[in-house]
């Protein structure tokens, strides 16, 4: 692809759509638009088995969160007077007056609200 963009940014609450995590709901943690991945946040956990130092005395298993398909994902709408509230949308563009871009709700129109 000659652009990268993704649709989810970090921040975002989205929704896992296929895979063995199908259903499962988080924040976007880090967005990687070059290698279209998302890691999400209590989805696709893995155990690294970390070694004794000064700075961990204790050592042991450390449960990280593992990047996804960006395509897997999408963002969760959370515009209360939509039909799909708090359920999975897909996401449009809209050039507000200004010419600043948003991104929007493809069932309401409504402005999915960017994460700070």
């Amino acid at each position: 692809m000659s652009q990268n963009k993704l649709h989810v940014r970090t921040g975002d609450t989205v929704e896992v759509l296929s895979g063995i995590y199908k259903g499962g709901r988080g924040r976007v943690i880090d967005a990687d638009p070059e290698n279209r991945k998302v890691t999400v946040e209590g989805v696709n956990t893995k155990y690294k088995h970390v070694r004794r130092t000064q700075d961990n005395p204790q050592g042991g298993r450390m449960e990280i969160e593992c990047p996804i398909d960006a395509s897997n994902v999408q963002p969760i709408c959370t515009n209360r007077e939509c039909q799909k509230y708090d359920e999975p949308v897909r996401t449009g563009k809209k050039v507000l007056e200004d010419g600043s871009k948003v991104r929007t709700c493809k069932k309401c129109g409504e402005e999915i609200s960017t994460p700070e």
